[in-house]
């Protein structure tokens, strides 16, 4: 029989997912318009992903503010001002598109990106509200709570985008203002750890990057993010240069984000049995999977089962990336440690998201999927590498 600490931290285990849903939504909504809207404001059709890169610059940038909120005023209060920000993002998006301005659309990205920086640490929060043996399906689970954002996010896109016309998306980006508002409310019942005691001498950053088992958990999720991003970011516009409508990239979209975050509900099952680095494994080997895929053709059965691959994989890879992270330092280390990676992380998704539209328009969809490859690689190397263990 279940303790009653036990049934808490589950219950508030399942409230950081619905946190997570809400939260992603938005982004899985964006990453399904956004490279469409960019390129139908901006000039220079090769600034049409621009955007998710800035949002994914302005994501990496939330790191190190982020870590120093948690870290003196507590998760609750740095929760609070990331739904605060993704909900300002939201609605400068909006008025981009009210103005029919790409600059202006583009200053949305950054209260968005770090609204969305903010987000990323509801994984971690999930760590530490989890007893040790129950933390990798913690983890995994608060990060399942993506297949919501997963269904809805492309629902809601292909429900809203006609309210405001002639203004295409722009009742989308007033409709997705109003779910960090709803995360905000459940904040309120979720029990979450209070800011961890200030350390009189803090371990240096540099001492934690420098750990062998934080280099592979930081460059294992780099990869795993970074290559998702490059090929996702640009599929809209490969499949509008295909002749496909906006609600057929939006059903990929849609069925690529249910593959990143359905596996959670068994990930951290398949860790604890199999072990993180054979599933980190795995997870390379389905987006080496994704890249014969799409080069095989552009039917839309190929960019279905390539974006669903890659979701897989992804999921693998950066749980696996994520339990890693968590045996990588001491707790007193982790508002340093997490800040640390999450840099790295988003660091790369920021250069892939900037770089996918500028691949793809200069070099075409094939070279921009056979740029995985080397980089898994360097994953499965990693992997296979003897462990190392955590400095004291």
């Amino acid at each position: 029989m279940q303790s009653v600490a036990e049934r808490r931290m589950k219950v508030d285990v399942w409230l950081l997912f619905f946190c997570q849903a809400l939260m992603n939504a938005s982004v899985v909504g964006q990453v399904a318009m956004g490279a469409l809207v960019g390129y139908s404001l901006a000039a220079d059709k090769s600034l049409a992903t621009m955007p998710m890169g800035v949002q994914m610059a302005a994501t990496m940038a939330a790191s190190i503010p982020a870590g120093i909120i948690f870290a003196r005023l507590g998760r609750r209060t740095g929760f609070l001002l990331g739904a605060a920000a993704s909900t300002l993002g939201s609605l400068v998006f909006a008025a981009g598109i009210w103005q029919h301005d790409f600059w202006l659309y583009l200053a949305g990205a950054v209260p968005a990106g770090l609204g969305f920086g903010i987000a990323q640490h509801y994984r971690f929060a999930a760590a530490e509200v989890a007893a040790p043996a129950y933390r990798p399906r913690a983890i995994a689970l608060v990060m399942t709570g993506g297949i919501l954002s997963a269904i809805f996010g492309p629902e809601l896109v292909k429900h809203s985008k006609d309210l405001a016309p002639p203004f295409l998306f722009l009742g989308t980006y007033l409709i997705l203002a109003t779910l960090p508002v709803a995360c905000a409310v459940l904040l309120a019942l979720v029990r979450l750890p209070p800011a961890p005691p200030r350390q009189a001498s803090p371990t240096p950053v540099m001492e934690i990057v420098r750990r062998p088992a934080f280099l592979t958990a930081a460059i294992t999720g780099a990869i795993a993010y970074g290559t998702m991003n490059l090929v996702m970011t640009s599929t809209p516009l490969e499949m509008m240069a295909c002749g496909f409508a906006v609600t057929a990239s939006a059903t990929v979209i849609q069925a690529h984000a249910v593959s990143m975050f359905a596996p959670g509900f068994v990930t951290g099952r398949l860790i604890a049995r199999f072990g993180v680095r054979n599933i980190i494994a795995a997870g390379a080997a389905l987006n080496a999977a994704c890249v014969a895929v799409a080069l095989t053709g552009e039917a839309f059965w190929n960019f279905t089962l390539a974006l669903v691959l890659l979701g897989v994989g992804w999921n693998f890879m950066f749980v696996g990336a994520t339990t890693l992270l968590s045996e990588a330092h001491a707790p007193e280390e982790r508002v340093r440690a997490q800040t640390a990676n999450d840099f790295i992380v988003f660091g790369t998704v920021a250069c892939t998201a900037l770089g996918s539209g500028a691949v793809h328009a200069g070099f075409g969809w094939n070279a921009l999927n056979l740029l995985l490859l080397p980089a898994l690689l360097v994953a499965m190397a990693l992997t296979l590498r003897r462990p190392a263990a955590r400095a004291a």
